[in-house]
């Protein structure tokens, strides 16, 4: 999970923020505003000033803001001239928009605030529908407007060219005044409040905000065309209200709530991809008739709202079907206001707490420049007399009702702050066993000064807080007791001990405290907080910040120290340990070696009950007992076999595996069954593997686990994968190394690859790469970027099959697709009842399967649903406002319009699912990554010393150059923007910082002048793509660079020289491949469809190119191994020669192959 951040203002108008990862608020760089509210996103904050001004805040980021002008230059031919700008009088503008309608010259595009600059000057597009167009980028046309071609023919009578122009945002990581259309010194009217949200109204178009905004005068106000690629929007809208705005609340999605003047809250309804505004309002009474709703939250699907008295209410039944709810349900405590967070989670703003798991958390952090001062539960205002030294948290009890708040004098007389040589007034911690109240004394009254004053916090109800503190009157069960959770940074201790005070309290003096703490801070110095948003911050209940969870009853220095270990400093006294008892174990056997084996051999058995999908038809699942032997010899050698009893007509039988025959144990996961496959070279070649399914989730784990580590025992392969290792995923995201063998790119008797290991490692990914130096990335479905930590296991692989360290939480995200399907009927149109013949009306994309809502499950047991079913606008062929898609019949060529030949329509649904798992991946934020590449290293070639080379596409389609990668630093530092015109889809770096990349377009590109010294190099070259197709993907090798088409047809680029990388031509090589890799020795490896067994025919299968030499690039035929249901490979990391023979070259008719495409 990617750090958020929390943002906060003070009385005094400061705002900070605190980062999921730390535990320290920091100060907003841009401080010399002062601000009355915010409303943070992950990507930007917006805020509004004391000047009653709107400023936005967008965090710096390596990738830049770009946005795109264009103007296009029109031309008609003349008999006398040829092509001129004379124009006809019913022509468009000599320079106009795409459209032609209104007036566009070059000079006249200005910037649209000081926050922008130009990033160059006008050029050419010289790139049209992924092909490259002659020089000065021309197109023609009959007539205006018209189908427009590269190619002029004999009647083109006109002809325009698309100029372009970036500008970039500059205002980063400071507060930009918003400017207003009409005047830039003014605002429609004075703001008094203001929220953010709406960016997952639905999935296109990605980065759009929803910015709404309520004036001194309680009318509300939209912020028009805020997206991530224009921060700052264009104009305000104002929207009609029943009555007089207070407050507004917008979140995520398309709920939207805001308070009246009157106590009453409205709801904006219609909230909607086409209309992002909303059509309605719905007004919904208080929770009381006589206090009134002052301040509300909303977030995904849940309402908060704090009355006039202060108390907290939840609304029930919000959904987006109904997000006016049900009725309100009154919660525990009383706040000034509440936010709710992207996970709807719940903070509060001068209380500064949060709820998780259905109570309240009390988040006392310091500040960097300023500590932090609190307001009790319950207080109707700031304590400035209040100092705690703990944070609390409410429980699950009920204060009763009789029991008052106290007020502001009252804080200042309750709690006293003790002088610097006086020891603070020890107060024990409220035990639950303890009926007496919160003062009363404890189990913990026998403890020290400094444990004690470390966790005073006074009580809610008590009169004093001290130790002389007398018990109030019993409690009822619906009383809050306090609990601390002590975060604070330790005071500045004294030269002398203070009274109570024990010497070790000086180890702050010897440097350690927190990083980024220069001095303590004064008790003097506690802002206190008025405003809170949680927009930005993701608060996991996996995996909680530190906020909330260091060690009760620990002094301030204590805790910066326990704070202060790395994990790295742990996993070093770990080994050290592991190291010393390893040798005393060596030197105690020592003096034993001389001794005979008393037992030659051992023995062990583990039996079980699992399901085996039989060989025989009718295949089904049947019931079977299984038994997995392991003996080890008197060599230490371990080898098992499993054996496989089944009844058959009555009759028991049995089957058994080697082990040490096993290439690969693969989960099969699916809706219903806990199932795993045993691949042997045998049933690699029949595609038809060994199926066992275990009862649940946890015996399937314990069986695959115990399987995996005998396989590796057998074959003695231990640890993490070598940094030639070869990394393969399969469609369910596992992850599969094999250790390459030096035969398996000999040119002679190479290792046929249905023979090579594979065993699995943690985590779940979509793409991996890795060069020979050890680094290696990662891609989840998520788009989220993982590097390698070196650690081995994770998952299903605990304790001897998984490293101690290196191992961490990972999560993945990815969409279930199934498809609406209607045809056309000529009395009612467009309805759900289909021709006997045709698909079913919801299916999944092939319209083969039935798919349901309510049917639809998520890919296995391991993941659940994170959201409901939305519409799905980014399928390709584009859709109308309502996400539908037309086509002449099932199935047929899909587009976005409706003609009058269309009588079937689809829409696609997608529903969101996560999974948690661990494995050795380690998170790199904050980009969300669409391909990666690493440069193979040259085979014989030495450290050079440079950076590993690391070229990525983003999600949104930029290149990225990652700076600082090397083997000690696999993760680099920073990134590199290298500027495009269009979005990319894949890139490859070659052996010799050979850059290719491919646009989603499909045309081809080559990036020149790339050097370690020049890591982005100077420019784009535009390749054409092979005839007819639009490319997908690009690998580059050492000298080889092979690219894939749309339709799975594999290509290989002729001509590359040292003096014209670009190549010459494409030359088809196979079809029916869907991934291709080519690695540092020029070899080919594909994930390719359709390939035939004895038993079946597969999908995902992996296959080498076989017949590759320098003076035959291309290879001659393929060689098959594990599959199916493999999607991606990466042999880059494997520059593993094999070693030389003095024997002929062998005739390459007689090596083991399948001549020919891969088609079947």
């Amino acid at each position: 999970m990617p750090n958020s951040v929390l943002w906060a203002v003070d009385l005094f108008g400061k705002v900070y923020t605190l980062s999921t990862a730390g535990q320290y608020w920091e100060l907003c760089k841009d401080s010399q505003l002062e601000f009355k509210r915010v409303s943070a996103t992950t990507q930007c904050c917006w805020g509004i000033a004391c000047d009653n001004q709107v400023y936005v805040y967008v965090c710096a980021s390596d990738v830049p803001i770009r946005r795109r002008e264009e103007a296009y230059e029109n031309q008609r031919w003349n008999p006398v001239g040829g092509f001129c700008e004379k124009l006809l009088l019913s022509d468009r503008w000599a320079w106009s928009d795409v459209s032609g309608l209104q007036h566009r010259p070059l000079d006249g595009v200005a910037l649209p605030s000081p926050h922008w600059e130009w990033e160059s000057d006008w050029y050419v597009d010289e790139n049209f529908g992924g092909e490259p167009t002659e020089k000065g980028g021309w197109t023609y046309a009959i007539d205006f407007p018209a189908t427009y071609t590269r190619d002029k023919k004999w009647n083109s009578c006109v002809r325009r060219r698309k100029w372009i122009r970036y500008r970039r945002y500059k205002s980063r990581d400071i507060w930009a005044k918003i400017p207003s259309k009409d005047d830039p010194k003014e605002l429609p009217d004075p703001f008094n409040d203001l929220s953010v949200g709406g960016w997952e109204i639905t999935e296109e178009p990605v980065g759009r905000l929803s910015v709404w905004a309520v004036s001194l005068q309680g009318k509300v106000w939209y912020r028009e065309d805020v997206s991530h690629s224009n921060p700052e929007g264009s104009s305000w809208s104002l929207l009609d209200t029943p009555g007089e705005v207070v407050q507004i609340s917008c979140g995520p999605h398309d709920l939207l709530w805001a308070t009246l003047w009157e106590g009453q809250a409205v709801v904006r309804e219609g909230i909607n991809r086409s209309n992002p505004k909303g059509s309605s309002w719905s007004v919904v009474e208080p929770p009381g008739s006589e206090n009134g709703v002052m301040h509300v939250s909303v977030g995904v699907n849940v309402v908060w709202a704090v009355t006039k008295d202060q108390k907290v209410w939840f609304r029930r039944g919000v959904n987006s079907h109904n997000p006016c709810g049900t009725s309100w349900i009154e919660m525990v405590g009383e706040m000034l206001m509440v936010n709710v967070g992207m996970n709807d989670q719940v903070c509060t703003g001068e209380l500064m707490m949060a709820v998780q798991r259905g109570s309240w958390h009390l988040c006392t952090l310091s500040a960097h420049e300023d500590s932090q001062g609190l307001v009790l539960p319950g207080s109707r205002g700031p304590r400035s007399g209040f100092v705690p030294s703990a944070g609390c948290f409410f429980g699950d009890e009920v204060r009763g009702s009789g029991e008052s708040a106290p007020s502001d004098t009252d804080a200042s007389s309750e709690v006293e702050r003790p002088g610097p040589g006086q020891p603070l007034p020890a107060e024990p911690l409220d035990d639950s066993k303890n009926p007496t109240g919160s003062s009363a004394s404890g189990p913990g009254a026998g403890r020290t000064a400094e444990d004690t004053a470390e966790d005073a916090c006074p009580a809610e109800g008590s009169g004093e807080a001290g130790p002389d503190t007398h018990p109030g009157p019993a409690p009822t069960p619906a009383e809050l007791p306090w609990t601390n959770i002590d975060l604070k940074e330790p005071k500045k201790v004294p030269s002398h001990p203070a009274a109570g005070f024990p010497e070790t309290t000086s180890l702050s003096s010897l440097g350690l405290l927190p990083l980024g703490l220069e001095e303590p801070y004064g008790v003097d110095d506690h802002p206190l907080w008025a405003w809170v948003s949680g927009g930005g911050c993701v608060v996991e209940a996996c995996a909680m910040p530190r906020w909330f969870t260091v060690q009760a009853g620990l002094s301030p220095s204590v805790q910066t120290l326990s704070l202060s270990i790395t994990p790295a400093q742990t996993a070093a006294w770990r080994k050290q340990i592991f190291q010393q008892l390893t040798e005393r174990t060596k030197r105690e056997l020592e003096n034993f070696r001389h001794y005979e084996q008393a037992v030659e051999q051992s023995v062990w058995v583990k039996t079980g009950a699992l399901q085996w999908w039989c060989d025989w038809k009718p295949h089904k699942w049947v019931d079977v007992r299984v038994a997995l032997e392991q003996f080890t010899g008197h060599d230490g050698a371990r080898d098992s076999i499993l054996f496989i009893y089944y009844v058959v007509h009555e009759e028991k039988k049995y089957t058994h595996i080697f082990l040490n025959e096993v290439v690969a144990l693969v989960p099969v996961l699916n809706e219903t069954k806990h199932s795993f496959a045993l691949y042997t070279p045998e049933r690699t070649r029949q595609r038809w593997p060994v199926r066992l399914a275990a009862a649940t989730e946890q015996d399937m784990n314990d069986w695959l686990a115990l399987l995996s580590l005998s396989c590796c025992e057998s074959r003695k392969v231990q640890g993490r994968p070598s940094p030639q290792a070869i990394w393969s995923i399969t469609c369910k995201g596992d992850i599969f190394v094999s250790e390459p063998s030096p035969d398996l790119e000999a040119h002679e008797h190479p290792l046929p690859c249905d023979q090579m290991f594979w065993r699995q490692m943690g985590g779940h990914l979509r793409m991996v790469e890795a060069n020979s130096q050890g680094v290696v990335w990662g891609v989840g479905y998520d788009h989220t970027a993982w590097v390698y930590t070196g650690g081995y296991g994770g998952g299903c692989f605990q304790g001897l099959a998984s490293s101690t360290s290196n191992i961490y939480t990972q999560s993945d995200v990815k969409c279930v697709h199934i498809y609406e399907n209607q045809r056309w009927n000529p009395v009612t149109g467009y309805t759900s009842r289909g021709l006997p013949t045709d698909r079913y009306m919801w299916s999944d994309a092939s319209g083969l399967q039935e798919c349901t809502k309510a049917g639809t499950k998520p890919p296995s047991l391991q993941w659940a649903w994170v959201s409901d079913w939305f519409v799905d606008f980014s399928v390709p062929g584009g859709t109308d406002q309502e996400g539908w898609q037309y086509a002449s019949d099932f199935p047929a060529s899909y587009h976005g319009s409706k003609t009058m030949k269309d009588f079937v329509r689809r829409r696609c649904w997608a529903r969101k699912c996560k999974l948690v798992t661990s494995g050795p991946w380690l998170e790199v934020p904050p980009i969300a990554l669409r391909d990666v590449s690493i440069i193979p290293e040259s085979p014989g070639a030495e450290g050079s010393g440079h950076s590993i080379a690391l070229w990525a596409i983003s999600d949104k389609g930029d290149v990225l150059c990652r700076l600082g990668v090397s083997a000690l630093n696999p993760a680099g530092s920073s990134w590199l923007h290298v500027g495009t015109d269009q979005p990319f889809a894949s890139i490859s770096i070659g052996a010799c910082y050979q850059v290719w990349a491919v646009a989603r377009d499909g045309s081809a590109f080559y990036r020149g002048s790339v050097y370690p010294s020049q890591p982005a190099g100077d420019c784009w070259y535009h390749i054409p793509s092979p005839p007819r197709q639009r490319l997908k993907q690009v690998s580059v090798g050492q000298t080889s660079v092979y690219a894939l088409d749309e339709n799975g047809n594999l290509w290989y680029r002729q001509g590359i020289t040292p003096s014209y990388p670009q190549g010459s031509s494409w030359e088809h090589v196979s079809n029916n491949v869907c991934r291709v890799s080519v690695g540092p020795l020029d070899q080919v490896w594909v994930i390719a469809n359709k390939v035939q067994g004895s038993h079946s025919l597969s999908r995902g299968t992996v296959c080498h190119r076989t017949g590759v030499q320098p003076h035959e690039p291309k290879g001659h035929g393929w060689d098959y191994g594990i599959g199916g249901g493999w999607d991606h490979i990466s042999v880059r990391a494997n520059a593993t020669r094999a070693p030389r023979s003095s024997s002929q070259e062998q005739d390459p008719s007689t090596l083991p192959e399948a001549h020919g495409p891969i088609c079947c």
